[in-house]
């Protein structure tokens, strides 16, 4: 498949629309997160091939677990499910694994899971595969706000030195580049807590389809929407 040769470094993805593919299909909702996540492993491998640098994916949000018992028993279960059986798919891909949330609330085994995870990519060198989980981007800011507080109180740091790098140095994403694209599906057209600070600047690209019927053509197709934009980050036109 031929790519532009301006691709984003950075995509970021909220992937909706699982339980809505699902009904559509006249499944249960669970077996929409199920493809849900084997697309992610699709996806995952597709960005591989194509060198990408990172890949952020929102895959539970801090409001999730508004959702029912069952189905929170299930998505937790999901994910422990695959952070053991994608291991050896990351490990060969030279995936690092990164998650970003916060852990309360995660099933002890489900953190044991993620945590063997991590450690056991943290050393290649490849592709970023970064999972947001119980993640909520206010919840993010307002955790950065009181560990700076913290630390100027502390004699850490003085308040005349903080700036926007202090400011993402306390982020979960200290260290990863912000996403200069965002993908959503099933044809929202809102962050929904995701990355405020970090998709300041980031080309925003919609698609109807809903999560488990994204695929490699679609991503394709984002990616040179991507490259024919022209980011001017606040400056003018260079026609102008």
């Amino acid at each position: 498949m031929e790519l532009p040769e301006k691709m984003p470094k950075h995509i970021a993805v909220i992937m909706d629309g699982n339980g809505r593919w699902a009904q559509n299909q006249g499944l249960p909702r669970m077996e929409g997160h199920r493809r849900g996540a084997a697309v992610v492993r699709e996806i995952t491998e597709i960005c591989c091939r194509w060198n990408l640098p990172q890949l952020t994916l929102y895959c539970f949000s801090s409001e999730n677990w508004k959702r029912p018992d069952e189905e929170l028993r299930f998505l937790m279960e999901l994910l422990r499910h695959y952070m053991i059986e994608e291991r050896s798919t990351l490990m060969k891909n030279n995936v690092k694994l990164q998650v970003i949330g916060r852990r309360e609330k995660i099933p002890l085994e489900t953190l044991n899971a993620m945590d063997e995870t991590i450690e056991q990519t943290a050393k290649n060198t490849g592709m970023t595969l970064c999972l947001a989980v119980n993640y909520g981007s206010r919840q993010e800011i307002t955790d950065a706000v009181r560990k700076i507080a913290a630390d100027v109180l502390a004699g850490k740091i003085s308040e005349e030195k903080i700036d926007e790098t202090v400011i993402s140095g306390y982020l979960y994403t200290k260290g990863m580049p912000d996403p200069d694209l965002l993908i959503r599906t099933a044809g929202e057209k809102r962050l929904s807590n995701y990355l405020l600070w970090q998709l300041s600047y980031a080309e925003l690209w919609v698609t109807e389809k809903c999560w488990p019927e994204f695929n490699e053509v679609l991503l394709a197709e984002a990616v040179r929407a991507f490259a024919k934009r022209e980011r001017r980050f606040g400056g003018l036109n260079r026609f102008t």
